[in-house]
């Protein structure tokens, strides 16, 4: 494989799909943590109400049920977690290639390409370590 071929085949894949990701959990985590806040911000400024607004204390409890879910299916997909690791992942990856664009240290040597592969394939297989520990970690902890 050339060295174009790779950075564009596989360097530039995987910032894409990690910058994607990324973006996607930062997302999701913006809006449920928003949800969160309306619904608990809401829930005292109705309470003052209670006695006037019929139903009211129904709508509290399903604000309450509302941050309930919320914060779990956030604690469930840990949106937070994947949006940082998946931009730092991103990042480390886009450092790797424009030091080698710029001939940088440590790629202002003979073998730069293979250095190239040879870190950016770690910072890959790295990332997918760590995930393959968690979601192991995260199946063993939901079996108990």
């Amino acid at each position: 494989m050339s060295e174009e071929e790779y950075i564009d085949s596989r360097l530039n894949d995987q910032i894409k799909w990690y910058s994607q990701k990324s973006a996607i959990n930062q997302k999701y985590y913006k809006r449920l943590k928003l949800m969160e806040i309306t619904a608990a911000t809401l829930i005292p400024f109705l309470s003052g109400f209670s006695t006037q607004i019929p139903y009211v204390q129904w709508v509290i409890a399903l604000l309450g049920v509302i941050i309930a879910i919320a914060a779990g299916v956030e604690s469930l997909y840990k949106f937070q977690e994947n949006w940082i690791t998946y931009r730092a992942t991103a990042e480390s990856l886009k450092h790797e290639k424009f030091l080698y664009l710029t001939n940088s240290e440590p790629y202002d040597a003979q073998n730069r390409f293979a250095t190239l592969v040879s870190r950016v394939e770690h910072i890959i297989d790295k990332e997918n370590k760590n995930w393959s520990i968690y979601t192991q970690k995260d199946s063993a902890t939901s079996a108990h």
